[in-house]
């Protein structure tokens, strides 16, 4: 069941007076016209995202948006823009469901940190995306983007493809053209993917830059919100609205951030750069190392140096992720839900399965709660922080750090992910390929970029680029002078079902 506000038509009629702005791919304009642009970004959802043929990206949107625009007008360093957040992030106006029926009622009428941030900055809260349900941790045979709460999620390129999860709703919209720009969050691939596949931009910020406090949690050692944009120069925007710390959440004390992340990105240059090239990470599909090869020409162009990184994952790695974030997620979904406000609702993780059961037809219908139920058995204090130990090391001091300081290299540079795949709820998802490499980033708590670099057969695929920890500004910059040297062209979203010419 989808619900969803409406803005009314007078205030429309108002608001659209000045002409309508664009979803450009360019930074923002000085005289910007966030109410103009508010009416836009509203019609945009009414004409594509319900009905059949309709994205459903969005979950609700407000119906007094654009008065907000009109008081945020000049105001702090976003001056009126339009964010959508995702649905497992806290705002006043609505209720957090993380896309479950469980949480259906969760008015818990607070801003999370990072949004009461964003407002003053300037910001408007235009709605709340969908999203992969919980965040795709529920189930190993998931639909990216599904959710009892919002339905399937399209990817607007094609579709009948997917829009990869778990911040699927908010790489859709922006790619549609919805809002200027959305807030995604991250555990691992959950900004990145969706913006790779939808052909935007994604950032996931080093943990601790951004607060995770009344956010729906998965993993404290992992989990971040992160900007979603149409160019590097938005999403450095965006994360110098929402960034800073927060005494609830000891991950953001002590991070070292800078003021400005937008600061010295037009004028930023690769030239005499040493950019490391993870070539086993480009996986095995002939048309995704050929983008890959166009974007490594780019970076030449541009003044790059470019080193080959043979880098491959250690076979006892993987068998140490899962149990890492099912401890934490039980840890930390038993402590948010036990703290909501009011008497309604889920107070455990335990609760959650036991609603899911007796909800099995809306909830259970495509996929089941097996990582749920593995999570609450997941109870060993000593083995997690083993396995905590083990792959942070590996991908911090034996991954990142090691291959950033054996070949001198400043940063790391792979395919993000492969195109989007034609979605199937009955089967789930279908990641082929092998490639990406961005779970060295998500592990090890470090900044991860994808930025597009053209698309396979009209679908986008995107450019990671990595660094060290806390060099977020960096690795954006590093964004913004690949984004002006990039000579591929970029599709726009279709809002049709693929075919081959």
């Amino acid at each position: 069941m989808r619900s969803r506000t409406t803005l009314a038509i007078a205030a429309l009629c108002a608001l659209l007076a000045a002409p309508a702005a664009t979803a450009g791919r360019g930074p923002a304009p000085a005289d910007f016209d966030a109410l103009a642009d508010i009416g836009a970004r509203v019609e945009r959802i009414e004409q594509y995202d319900d009905g059949t043929g309709g994205i459903h990206a969005v979950i609700a949107h407000s119906h007094t948006a654009g008065f907000a625009a009109r008081e945020q007008v000049g105001v702090g360093i976003l001056k009126g823009r339009s964010v959508l957040v995702k649905d497992n992030i806290e705002t006043e106006e609505w209720p957090t469901t993380a896309g479950s029926l469980a949480l259906a009622e969760n008015f818990t009428r607070r801003d999370a940190p990072l949004i009461a941030r964003l407002r003053r900055n300037g910001g408007v809260v235009l709605g709340k995306t969908n999203l992969s349900e919980w965040a795709n941790i529920r189930s190993n045979d998931s639909t990216s983007g599904w959710s009892a709460v919002g339905g399937l999620t399209r990817n607007p390129h094609a579709i009948d493809r997917n829009a990869c999860g778990s911040s699927s709703g908010s790489g859709a919209a922006v790619a549609a053209g919805m809002a200027w720009g959305a807030i995604g969050t991250e555990t691992n691939g959950s900004i990145t993917c969706p913006a790779s596949v939808n052909g935007i931009v994604g950032f996931k910020p080093s943990v601790g830059i951004v607060s995770r406090t009344h956010i729906v949690p998965i993993s404290v050692s992992q989990d971040t919100a992160g900007p979603m944009t149409r160019t590097v120069h938005d999403a450095a925007l965006l994360l110098s609205a929402i960034a800073g710390e927060d005494p609830a959440d000891p991950a953001t004390l002590g991070a070292e951030r800078v003021a400005d992340y937008a600061e010295g990105l037009d004028e930023a240059s690769l030239e005499g750069v040493r950019i490391g090239v993870l070539r086993r990470q480009a996986g095995e599909r002939a048309d995704v190392r050929a983008l890959f090869d166009a974007a490594l020409a780019d970076l030449e162009r541009a003044g790059a140096v470019l080193v080959e990184v043979d880098y491959e994952t250690p076979d006892d790695f993987w068998a140490s992720t899962l149990p890492v974030l099912l401890h934490e997620l039980r840890e930390g979904m038993d402590a948010y839900l036990a703290g909501l406000p009011g008497e309604r609702g889920p107070r455990s993780l335990a609760d959650v399965v036991a609603f899911n059961r007796a909800e099995r037809e809306r909830e259970l219908r495509w996929f089941g709660q097996d990582l749920f139920e593995r999570a609450l058995e997941t109870t060993d204090r000593a083995q997690y922080e083993g396995h905590l130990e083990k792959i942070r090391r590996m991908t911090r001091e034996e991954g990142i750090d090691r291959l950033l300081a054996e070949h001198d290299v400043r940063f790391l540079v792979a395919p993000t992910t492969g195109p989007a795949w034609t979605t199937d709820l009955v089967n789930g998802d279908s990641f082929a390929g092998r490639i990406g490499a961005g779970y060295l980033a998500a592990i090890a708590g470090y900044p991860h970029l994808t930025v597009p670099m053209g698309a396979v057969e009209r679908l986008p695929v995107g450019l990671s680029i990595m660094g060290a920890r806390w060099t977020d500004h960096a690795v954006l910059k590093a964004g913004a002078a690949y984004e002006r040297a990039r000579t591929a062209v970029l599709p726009e979203p279709s809002f049709k079902r693929w075919k081959a010419d």
